[in-house]
């Protein structure tokens, strides 16, 4: 059992004990229910150190965790609260806290239908139930899309990841005739434009694999897993998106951006590397220091002719071919109307 689960039981038991108002509780008394309320959770011998428990106790009186619990010492050696109506279940929350926590659950509904978060479920209701929640409309909206297809397949990878399980991934990308089988070490979950992908290594190499790709999984369980200890923040820091080159080196991207998107620019930055080169009344040049990737380049796209890219030239010209090919598919085309 956790640490942390054995101190709430403590506390739970130590509350339960000090608001008694029929029975004297010694500290070797206090030991003692500890002792005895961990060996009926566990089912095996559980002794709490009287250090334990003084501390314990001196948590319960602090701010420690918001109880400031107003225990006291009567005749030299007994135990119990000098207020006969407090119990640490019983903390008293202003309307700033109830609006804090009701906003809190709202956001948390939002992930109740997503099946790693089915356990939630239950908390959540409690959560609403304790604090009279209101049941507003959602105010807070996430982007998600719980018909995703791929989302099945969460439980599995995440499961794996924790317990570092090798996996067989039955494997079909957009551009394969066939599925393939790929033996991978899963390290870690990414969501990007409201698609998951598994960052993984597969022999030697880091991949990412579209979950939405996936037809069938299943534990490989003679296989050693490998652990890189992959970070997942200096992972991605070079990158817009998923897809990261072990060889290519991040590129100073230098992009104008007219002056109907710069201030969208500059409050949502296409990277955490962005920063403002010079700004003029027609709009700002801005520069990002990215790894070129497939992701960058529909990012760039996105903003159709409101953005400019100046440098690199390669990733110039390439932007240069795609609208041309654009324009080229929008000539002759004549569609009627409904």
């Amino acid at each position: 059992m956790s640490s942390n689960k054995n101190a709430l039981i403590r506390y739970k038991t130590l509350d339960k004990c000090l608001k008694n108002k029929y029975r004297k509780y010694t500290l070797e008394d206090l030991i003692d229910e500890c002792s005895e309320a961990l060996f009926e959770f566990e089912g095996k011998e559980s002794f709490v150190s009287k250090r334990t428990v003084q501390l314990d106790l001196q948590n319960m009186r602090s701010e420690k965790f918001g109880y400031e619990a107003p225990i006291e010492v009567y005749e030299r050696k007994y135990y119990r609260y000098s207020d006969p109506d407090y119990s640490i279940h019983n903390i008293s929350v202003n309307e700033s806290d109830l609006k804090a926590m009701n906003n809190a659950v709202q956001i948390l509904k939002q992930f109740k239908d997503f099946s790693m978060f089915k356990e939630m479920n239950g908390v959540i209701q409690k959560l609403e139930d304790s604090i009279h929640a209101t049941h507003q409309k959602s105010i807070i909206h996430l982007d998600k899309n719980e018909q995703l297809k791929g989302l099945e397949h969460i439980d599995i990878l995440y499961e794996s990841i924790i317990n570092k399980k090798v996996l067989r991934i039955q494997y079909k990308s957009f551009t394969a005739r066939e599925a393939n089988i790929f033996t991978v070490h899963p390290q870690l979950l990414k969501e990007y434009n409201n698609r998951w992908f598994l960052i993984c290594l597969y022999k030697g190499k880091m991949y990412n694999l579209a979950l939405d790709r996936m037809e069938h999984i299943e534990a490989e369980e003679n296989a050693e897993y490998i652990d890189p200890n992959l970070d997942g923040d200096e992972y991605f820091k070079d990158i817009v998106g998923v897809t990261v080159s072990e060889t290519m080196k991040p590129r100073n991207v230098i992009f104008f951006v007219d002056s109907s998107n710069t201030p969208y620019v500059k409050t949502k930055p296409l990277h955490k590397s962005q920063e403002v080169i010079s700004e003029t009344e027609k709009g700002a040049v801005f520069k990002i220091c990215v790894q070129i990737n497939y992701e960058l380049e529909r990012l760039l796209l996105g903003f159709g002719d409101c953005l400019i890219v100046h440098q690199p030239r390669k990733l110039r010209l390439r932007m240069e071919e795609k609208f041309k090919s654009g324009f080229k598919n929008y000539q002759g085309l004549n569609i009627e109307e409904d």
